[in-house]
């Protein structure tokens, strides 16, 4: 009863203490109403936002005097004394511009881009609001020294600085501080399930190696978005977005997009909050008849012709090795006639997320907070890997729980997925094929044909194979009949690639990381540790890695530290020192150490120039480690020490005997597949080279930075130039194992003239020199009043001599030349405004597992108006991406991007 009786007292208190409030509005210095600025009391947590007004009110427990501090992106902050209860404070900010803004990921710790100590870009509200794209995550793409590929209309891969692919594992994601990468394969999947608009608070991007501070996956670079806290931003707002997606292939189709985002502060001590979105529409159709066989074949000119976006025709044989070698037929290879990809795909493009948080703080006046935060989504969408994959009601949950404030942060999180009905388009049609006819029997029927035509019937050999094509193709599954839909739905849900085409996996990874900052108990510097530990559990079933058996479970585990210091050398100069170190173990290797070092020199408050240094690595992923996947085109088997005999599979040769043939093949028995298809050329075997790849070890780069950014009376200027040196560059290298014999004697040569042999991916290190280097500037200025004009150029080249290393292919995949600019005012007159941005891409040549070819350049102009409603707190804007029409594409493979156009209505989104 006596702990009863001092509870209520200790609650009475509370109730009871003292309490000032201070209210006023927020404007900029044209008059104009700031919606969304913060009103925070220094040294605490306490602080509200203006509403959409530019209104105020703060209530606090605590006596006067003391300070506040307001603050709103883009312009420069100010400070207040509060000396009375009910005091009114009505403020006009001066609007500053981006290099003014506050980042942290540079050096987890708040400063003005202006100083961080490396390249960082910023998308905050206000660049949110005003993007001509269909949404923040595709505004990003206008953003200095960015690409953002697109494999289909839902899933877009960010990356920065060369070298990329679709499943980016250079590249991390942190949203709200947890890696939104799936588990299964190890890569980003863009905003498929990730944030809201209407909840974004920031979005921060690091380009480069970032491994001294962030770890083994921030190899390319690292994205940050961080949320709304429901502490700061309260209440109901929503959006809805409305129109159609435009192309050639897919036609004129409906785009449904929309979010609500529902926040409530409780206390001063706790808040809640939570987000549903969803989208839904048609997806980019890829319609490529592009022949990867023969550079310009077509099914009428090429009997071995394989289609970009024909699924089936990858399987191919040679007529003459089928007849026994007798001449009868031909010494040419003919590829059985494939389904389209529309044929195996309704294109269909949809997003459904949810989150939700709990937010704690126990102890009143502290930044102290505990946070509990789950997210889940699940979605449809086209992603292009090895293959061509529709991903049907994938889903993906995260849960975290977090203790922070000020000085550090501690946090652990779990994130799983479940690949629901997803499946490979390409074994699709191979596999509808088959179940109707099986290969034997359809090059059976092909030659039997072919025989009878020229020996029987006198037709020429063009006569002969267009009869034989003909003879072996009766009775096929037509798409929308009975027989080729029952078999499609049955084909999807068999996980045995042999027979079906379903994509299973039930992945998971735990993570903790941690990070303190000394700064309040040492005064000599600004001094942070930290650490981060994480344990990956890969359950694909069997379909993905060698887990038939059960999941396989491994972990990796890293610790930093950084010491930052500020030198006043004058009154015009200060030079910030900042240097970090990490070392990260994976229990498959050795652990390695990343230091950086980086100075910058302020000069006159108004300049500032930067140089850095860092050495960055990345871990070999789990599919490096662990795959075990016959895709095909390929079989692809990760390299980890264990996996090499894990996975194992009897093959039958044209003998008639069957062979028992293990991964382990692929790494001590094998030719390089330049060298076999020399043979195939010349029919001297002495061309054979022996192959026989490493097992992948981890990827290592030292990288040197240049950069400057200042203010040249209205010109705001940011440039960078970098170099990027590679050592033991993971890559794939593809194989010819034979079924028999030895390439250390010679005696598997018989194999090889005998097509008995399988081809592999393997997952390897080059001894090549692979380097790259780079720049870009960045200008922008206010002109002729209000009007933002703001212009990039990136320049991305690689140093790496290809033909040299014929079977090493690096997937660069980058422009080398990036031109975009924008053109607007927030205020044309009063509440409306506009928006223009434009994007030129240099042509470039992607290379991939799926496919190479070249990417044309193109040209892109995104334009949006918007009409503020002050009486609704609503904005209405109208916009189109693409809007002159010219479709293209960022991925070969992939479909052509088109045109959008939308109307969208949002409300109360300060």
């Amino acid at each position: 009863m006596k702990t009863i009786l001092k509870l209520f007292t200790m609650l009475f208190c509370v109730v009871s203490f003292a309490q000032t409030t201070v209210k006023g509005q927020i404007k900029d210095n044209t008059g104009l109403p700031l919606p969304g600025a913060n009103i925070v009391v220094l040294g605490t947590s306490s602080g509200t936002v203006t509403d959409f007004d530019g209104n105020y009110s703060l209530t606090v427990s605590q006596d006067p005097p003391f300070s506040i501090q307001i603050s709103y992106a883009g312009f420069e902050s100010q400070t207040f004394e509060v000396t009375s209860n009910n005091q009114t404070i009505d403020v006009t900010l001066k609007e500053g511009n981006e290099l003014d803004e506050v980042v942290i990921s540079a050096s987890r710790t708040p400063e003005r881009i202006f100083e961080s100590p490396v390249t960082v870009e910023r998308f905050g509200l206000k660049e949110i609001k005003n993007t001509a794209s269909a949404d923040f995550y595709g505004g990003l793409e206008n953003l200095k020294g960015v690409d953002v590929n697109s494999s289909s209309l839902t899933f877009k891969s960010v990356n920065t600085r060369g070298f990329a692919t679709t499943a980016n594992t250079r590249f991390m994601q942190l949203v709200d501080g947890m890696d939104n990468s799936t588990p299964a394969l190890n890569f980003p999947i863009g905003n498929l399930v990730g944030m809201i608009e209407t909840d974004v608070q920031s979005v921060e991007l690091l380009p480069g190696a970032s491994s001294a501070l962030y770890g083994a996956n921030a190899f390319n670079g690292i994205l940050f978005m961080q949320s709304k806290s429901p502490f700061d931003h309260q209440g109901i707002s929503a959006f809805v977005k409305r129109g159609i997606t435009s192309q050639e292939a897919a036609g004129d189709n409906a785009y449904t997009d929309l979010g609500v985002r529902m926040a409530y502060k409780f206390s001063d001590k706790f808040a809640a909050k939570v987000n549903f979105g969803y989208l839904h529409g048609k997806d980019w159709a890829a319609t490529s008849e592009v022949d990867s066989d023969l550079p310009g074949g077509t099914r009428a000119t090429n009997r071995n012709y394989n289609g970009i976006n024909v699924y089936g025709d990858e399987v191919s044989a040679n007529l003459n090795d089928l007849a026994g070698g007798t001449g009868i037929v031909p010494d040419v290879f003919v590829s059985r006639t494939g389904y389209n990809e529309r044929d195996l795909t309704e294109h269909k493009a949809e997003s459904v997320k949810a989150d939700w948080g709990l937010y704690y703080r126990p102890i009143t006046d502290s930044n102290f907070e505990i946070q509990y935060v789950g997210k889940v989504g699940t979605g449809t969408t086209i992603y292009q890997g090895t293959n061509r994959y529709n991903i049907d009601g994938f889903f993906q949950q995260q849960h975290k729980l977090e203790l922070k404030n000020d000085n550090y942060f501690l946090r652990g999180y779990v994130v799983a997925d479940r690949a629901g009905d997803s499946y490979d388009m390409v074994f699709t049609g191979i596999n509808i094929n088959r179940a109707w006819k099986s290969d034997e029997d359809w090059f059976g029927d092909y030659i039997n044909t072919y025989v009878a035509a020229t020996l029987g019937g006198g037709a020429t050999d063009e006569q002969a194979h267009a009869a034989a094509r003909a003879a072996a193709e009766s009775g096929r599954f037509e798409p929308g009949s009975d027989d080729f839909n029952n078999a499609f739905n049955r084909i999807i849900q068999d996980p045995d690639l042999a027979t079906g085409s379903k994509f299973q996996d039930q992945s998971k990874y735990y993570h903790a990381d941690g990070n303190y900052n000394f700064s309040e108990l040492i005064d000599f510097a600004d001094i942070q540790v930290g650490g981060s530990f994480r344990q990956y559990d890969l359950n694909s079933l069997g379909s993905i890695y060698t887990d038939f058996d059960g999941p396989i479970k491994y972990s990796e585990y890293g610790v930093y530290t950084q010491i930052q210091k500020n030198l006043e050398l004058n009154d015009l100069m200060a030079l910030k020192v900042t240097a970090s170190a990490r070392y990260d173990k994976s229990e498959f290797f050795d652990g390695f150490v990343s230091p950086r070092l980086s100075l910058g020199l302020t000069l006159n408050e108004n300049h500032n120039i930067r140089a850095s240094a860092q050495t960055g690595f990345r871990n070999p992923t789990t599919q490096d480690l662990f795959i075990g996947l016959d895709a095909g085109r390929a079989i692809l088997v990760g390299s980890s020490p264990d996996n090499l005999d894990r996975y194992s599979r009897d093959f039958v040769a044209n003998d008639g005997n069957t062979y028992t043939q293990t991964g382990a093949a692929a790494y001590n028995n094998s030719y390089t597949a330049s060298s076999v298809q020399q043979l195939g050329a010349t029919g001297d075997p002495t061309v054979l080279e022996i192959a026989n790849p490493d097992l992948v070890s981890p990827e290592k780069v030292t990288s040197f930075e240049i950069g400057y950014r200042g203010k040249i009376n209205k010109l705001t200027v940011d440039f960078s130039t970098y170099y990027n040196k590679y050592e033991d560059f993971i890559s794939s290298e593809v194989v010819i194992a034979p079924l028999y014999g030895s390439v250390a004697d010679g005696s598997a040569i018989a194999a090889i003239a005998n097509s008995d042999f399988r081809t592999y991916s393997t997952y390897t290190n080059s001894e090549a020199d692979v380097n790259s280097y780079g720049a870009s500037i960045g200008l922008s200025a206010k002109i002729f009043g209000d009007y933002d004009l703001g212009g990039s150029y990136t320049f991305t080249k690689q140093d790496f001599d290809q033909a040299a290393n014929p079977n090493f292919e690096t997937n660069f995949n980058t422009p080398e030349h990036k031109f975009k600019a924008h053109f607007g005012n927030t205020e044309l007159f009063k509440n409306f405004g506009f928006n223009v941005a434009y994007k030129f891409s240099d042509d470039y040549f992607w290379q991939a597992t799926f496919g190479d070819g070249i990417v044309p350049e193109f040209h892109t102009v995104d334009a949006q108006i918007n009409y503020k409603i002050p009486s609704l707190k609503s904005i209405v804007k109208v916009g189109g991406t693409n809007i002159g029409g010219k479709e293209y594409f960022t991925i070969f493979g992939s479909g052509y991007i088109g045109s959008m156009y939308y109307i969208s209505w949002t409300i109360n989104n300060l």
